[in-house]
C-alpha cells in the first residue's frame, strides 16, 4: 500500500546521536522522523509504516539557535525548571520540504482490509487532518503537510554523501520483565505495557539526484531485534 505526503516546514533538527550535549541537525530528515510524521497524521495500533524513499525538494539552510532546556528528564519526582536549566546550542535547518515515500505493512497478527487504511490516510492528507501535530524532529518545530502534485520529485541538482544516518530504533521487550524503559508493545491478544530496552540501526546515507534511498533489508533487521528479546 504505497502512500506520498509532503512536508515542509520553517524548522527542522533531525539530531545526530554523535553530539551528545549540543544538538547537530543532519542535512535531511531521517526514515524514524519520517515514519514519525506519517504516525502523526495517521495513526493504527495494526500497522507500521516503511520509509522507501525521501525525496528532497529543499535542502534547507543551518542555522544557530540558542534555547533554554532543562538538564533532568520529567519523572515520579517534580522539580523546579528554572533550577534545571540550561542554555544550549543546536544547528538546526531552516526552510525545508521533502516527499514522503512509504509503505503500509501490517503487523503479523492483522487480517484487515488493506485498502480501506490507505483511504483513511489519503483523506487526512487531502483534509488536512492528523492523529497529532507532526513535527520535524523537535516537537517544537511544527510541520506541515499536504499532497504532493503527481509530477513532483527531488531537486535533481542535490547529491551528498552523508555516511551513516540512523535508520530508526528497534524497541526490544525485556525477558525477565525488567528494564529503564516502558513502552506499549501490539499484538494478537491487545496492546500491552513492557519494559525493556532500545537498539539504533544506523545505515549509509546518500542523496542522488535530490533521492534518498531507505534499504528494505533493514527493516527485516529490525523487526527481528524486536522479536528477539533481551
Amino acid at each position: 500500500m504505497p502512500v506520498r505526503v509532503k512536508v515542509f516546514g520553517d524548522y527542522a533538527c533531525f539530531s545526530r546521536p554523535e553530539f551528545k550535549v549540543e544538538r547537530v541537525s543532519y542535512p535531511v530528515i531521517t526514515p524514524s522522523a519520517a515514519r514519525g510524521v506519517l504516525e502523526a497524521i495517521f495513526w493504527k495500533p495494526e500497522i507500521r509504516y516503511q520509509i522507501r524513499q525521501i525525496h528532497v525538494l529543499k535542502l534547507g539552510s543551518q542555522a544557530s539557535v540558542l534555547r533554554n532546556e532543562v538538564s533532568e528528564k520529567q519523572s515520579g519526582h517534580p522539580f523546579i525548571a528554572q533550577e534545571k536549566r540550561q542554555q544550549r546550542t543546536s544547528l538546526v535547518l531552516r526552510k525545508i520540504s521533502y516527499i514522503i515515500h512509504a509503505e503500509i505493512i501490517f503487523r503479523e497478527h492483522v487480517k484487515s482490509d488493506v485498502g480501506k487504511y490507505l483511504d483513511q490516510f489519503r483523506r487526512r492528507v487531502e483534509k488536512g487532518q492528523c492523529h497529532h501535530m507532526p513535527s520535524l524532529g523537535n516537537r517544537e518545530f511544527a510541520a506541515s503537510f499536504e499532497e504532493p502534485l503527481p509530477a513532483e520529485r527531488g531537486d535533481p541538482g542535490i547529491n551528498l554523501e552523508i555516511g551513516q544516518m540512523l535508520f530508526d530504533l528497534a524497541f526490544i521487550e525485556s525477558r525477565d520483565g525488567k528494564g529503564e524503559l516502558e513502552f506499549i508493545k501490539p499484538g494478537g491478544s491487545g496492546q500491552r505495557k513492557v519494559k525493556g530496552c532500545t537498539a539504533a540501526l544506523f545505515f549509509p546515507a546518500q542523496v542522488k539526484g535530490g533521492v534518498l534511498d531507505v534499504p528494505r533489508e533493514k527493516y527485516a533487521e529490525l523487526y527481528a531485534l524486536e522479536q528477539s528479546g533481551a
